[in-house]
């Protein structure tokens, strides 16, 4: 076994993942060490990174980048992992011959949105301190209409995709997942635009549209979407056989039980694995995760946990989950599309793309919470389920000119297939899920 550490902080994650904009990813480190939330909300881009000083360790992440850590006992002290997988700690401490110490469950996904700082002190180290580093002023656009809102939203999301393009996505074609849905369509749309603003050429963006087993409605939908516009050419329909969907297999990348996330998440790795067949050196991906939890854009009634109050009341439910203080918070993993966002990225990084959520952006996040729901839905679940479209449609027809369609919500799993090939490919019990879960660890711990 090998016990000669040069430091007790062993730091697996590649920096060359963070698109920090304002700033090297050593700067970042340093403003994240000062533990000052507010020169941390600074830091604009999406990132997750890790600073040392001593026995303290400190932790900064947007939703857009993953990180967990471990925490090995060694002779000499504590042993701090930090990488972005699971099995990624796992393999490092069947390495080091500590697998002995290892079990899924004491592995901890640091929250989005938090300054998580650790003290290596020896047994038992205590928990990690949670300070809030980006706290966005709720309801701050009273009386403002819908237009001016969409204007101030969808402006902001398209400074970020342009941002995107000039400083990450420099050259090379880029590709959407696409639904012909309000938040992918908003980000083909906006990216098109970009492109045409930037002098570049459209050409570099296609939108592709899955479909298994040459059912669904997704696909229909992003026809009369592109066709409404004259974008036609622009669309690439990807078609699979429903055998090519393996939950099983899409669970061990995304190392996650919940049943939304990973039936997303399997129709995301086949959408994936079908462009990467077909353009082994394809790079650039941007979708539109993110736009139903800013614009809180699901639908209650099948949550027994939530009713429109606490949907409306409490700060970023949708992104955070039910917070870090609450019992419902899991130890393993954050809560919200803090955790949820793995169905998005884990299949992108397996597959070798550099994807992009603009949507999940804080400076975007922050537009949307200043927008008064309550106000303007007067509490009705009718009135919330419509806005997304309101809000979203008059903000690209400011930016773009073009009238963008709006159709009705469907979640992406349920677009890409029938509803018969769906059921028949996953299962309908939670608990299923999270046995087999299970059994990717039960030799190991």
């Amino acid at each position: 076994m090998n016990m000669e550490y040069v430091s007790r902080v062993v730091d697996l994650m590649d920096p060359d993942k963070n698109a920090i904009y304002n700033m090297s990813v050593e700067d970042a480190r340093k403003v994240i060490l000062t533990e000052d939330p507010g020169l941390i909300r600074k830091i604009d881009g999406q990132f997750a990174l890790v600073a040392v000083s001593g026995k303290t360790v400190v932790i900064a992440r947007s939703i857009g980048r993953p990180i967990r850590y471990f925490i090995a006992k060694l002779s000499a002290g504590p042993c701090l992992i930090l990488a972005e997988r699971i099995d990624t700690i796992y393999n490092y401490l069947k390495k080091e011959g500590l697998d002995n110490q290892f079990h899924p469950s004491y592995t901890r996904m640091a929250p989005a949105h938090y300054i998580t700082k650790i003290e290596l002190l020896g047994c038992p180290d205590p928990n990690p301190i949670y300070t809030r580093f980006f706290t966005p002023k709720r309801n701050i656009h009273l009386s403002k209409s819908k237009e001016t809102i969409g204007r101030m939203y969808i402006g902001c999301l398209y400074d970020e995709i342009k941002k995107w393009l000039k400083q990450v996505a420099t050259s090379g074609p880029i590709g959407v997942s696409f639904s012909g849905g309000v938040d992918s369509g908003s980000i083909f749309l906006l990216t098109y635009h970009a492109l045409l603003e930037l002098g570049e050429s459209p050409s570099r963006l296609k939108a592709f549209t899955l479909s298994v087993d040459q059912q669904g409605a997704d696909l229909q939908q992003a026809r009369e979407f592109m066709a409404s516009l004259g974008l036609e050419v622009f669309l690439e329909p990807l078609e699979i056989a429903s055998s090519d969907l393996d939950w099983e297999s899409t669970m061990r990348i995304v190392e996650d039980y919940k049943p939304l996330d990973i039936q997303a998440a399997t129709m995301n790795l086949a959408l994936l694995s079908t462009i990467r067949k077909k353009y082994p050196d394809w790079q650039y991906m941007i979708d539109g995760d993110g736009g139903d939890e800013n614009l809180k854009d699901y639908p209650i009634e099948e949550n027994p946990e939530l009713t429109i109050k606490s949907v409306l009341n409490n700060l970023m439910l949708y992104q955070e989950g039910w917070g870090i203080d609450s019992m419902k918070h899991s130890r393993t993993y954050s809560g919200g599309l803090s955790r949820a966002y793995m169905r998005t990225y884990a299949p992108a990084d397996h597959l070798g793309f550099k994807g992009f959520s603009p949507y999940t952006l804080p400076n975007v996040i922050e537009v949307a919470e200043g927008i008064p729901f309550i106000e303007i839905t007067d509490w009705s679940q009718e009135e919330l389920y419509k806005l997304k479209g309101e809000i979203v449609s008059a903000g690209v027809k400011t930016i773009t000119g073009m009238d963008m369609p709006v159709f009705e919500k469907r979640r992406f799993q349920h677009g890409v297939s029938d509803m018969k090939t769906f059921h028949s490919t996953f299962p309908e019990q939670d608990m299923v899920y999270r046995k087999a879960f299970q059994t990717l660890y039960e030799s190991v711990g």
